[in-house]
C-alpha cells in the first residue's frame, strides 16, 4: 500500500459516483495491476483513513469486490485474491459470447441509428490517439462496445454486460496505457478493427462481423467461429419453435 499515493483510477471518471463506488473503483484497479499483491489484508479502518471517508463507504466497496472475486470478506477487512490468467480469459469468453449474440441479432434490425453512433465514438477515440490520451481512448473504447451491447435492447444482456464491466474497464484502462507508452504504432491497427465492426453493423455482412471478431479477439479467434455458428442455430431454433 506504499505506493498507493497516486490514484490508478480517473477521476474525471467519478464526478457522480458515491463515495463506496470511488473507493472500489480504486482499489479495483490497484488489485488488478498488481500495486496490491494477493493474499494481502485490507483493514477496513486503514482504508478509511486513506480514502478519508467512515467505514460504511469501506464497507459498500469491499462488499462490491468481494462479488467480484476479488476480495474474501473478513472480519473488519479482507483478503485480496488473485486474478488468473484463466478468470481473465473467462471475462474475455463471455464478452466474445455477448458480442457474438449481438451481432446476430443486429442482422435483423436497422442499424443506420447505431452504425451513426459507433462512428462519433470512433473519432473520440481516434482524437484520443492523437492527443496521446490512453484514459480517454480506454473511456471511447468501452462506450464503441457498450452501443453495440444496449442497440439490441435486451435486458438481461445488458445485466451481465454491466456485471461484467468494472473488471473488463480497469483490464482494458490498464492495456490502453501500457499500449500508448510501448507499442503506439498498433493504434492504427486497433482503430481499422473498429471500423469494421461498424462496416459489418452497417452492411449486416456475416462474414465481415466475423471478421471483426477474429480482429478484435485475437487471442481467442479459435472459439470465434464456433461461437459465431452456436449463435446463428440457437436463433433458427427459436424462429422455428414460434
Amino acid at each position: 500500500m506504499a505506493e498507493s499515493n497516486k490514484n490508478l483510477y480517473p477521476d474525471k471518471w467519478l464526478n457522480k459516483a458515491s463515495a463506496g463506488e470511488r473507493v472500489a473503483c480504486e482499489l479495483r484497479m490497484r488489485i488488478i495491476s498488481g500495486r496490491i499483491e494477493s493474499g494481502s489484508i485490507l483493514s477496513e479502518n486503514q482504508l478509511a483513513a486513506e480514502f478519508s471517508v467512515s467505514r460504511s463507504p469501506i464497507r459498500e466497496a469491499l462488499k462490491v469486490l468481494a462479488s467480484e472475486n476479488l476480495l474474501r470478506l473478513e472480519r473488519m477487512g479482507a483478503v485480496v485474491l488473485e486474478l488468473t490468467e484463466k478468470e481473465i480469459q473467462e471475462i474475455y469468453d463471455v464478452r466474445l459470447l455477448i458480442e457474438t449474440f449481438v451481432f446476430e441479432r443486429l442482422v435483423k434490425m436497422d442499424t443506420t441509428e447505431v452504425a451513426k453512433e459507433l462512428s462519433k465514438t470512433l473519432e473520440m477515440m481516434k482524437i484520443a490517439i492523437k492527443y496521446q490520451d490512453a484514459d480517454d481512448f480506454s473511456f471511447q473504447d468501452v462506450a464503441f462496445h457498450e452501443t453495440i451491447v444496449r442497440s439490441i435492447d435486451h435486458s438481461h444482456i445488458l445485466m451481465i454486460w454491466n456485471n461484467l464491466k468494472p473488471t473488463l474497464e480497469s483490464l482494458i484502462l490498464l492495456s490502453m496505457r501500457m499500449r500508448f507508452e510501448e507499442t503506439y504504432d498498433d493504434f492504427d491497427r486497433i482503430i481499422r478493427n473498429h471500423e469494421l465492426y461498424i462496416e459489418a453493423i452497417s452492411k449486416k455482412d456475416r462474414d465481415l462481423m466475423v471478421q471483426s471478431l477474429h480482429q478484435n479477439f485475437d487471442d481467442v479467434q479459435g472459439r470465434v467461429e464456433d461461437l459465431w455458428t452456436s449463435q446463428q442455430t440457437f436463433t433458427k431454433g427459436v424462429e422455428h419453435d414460434d
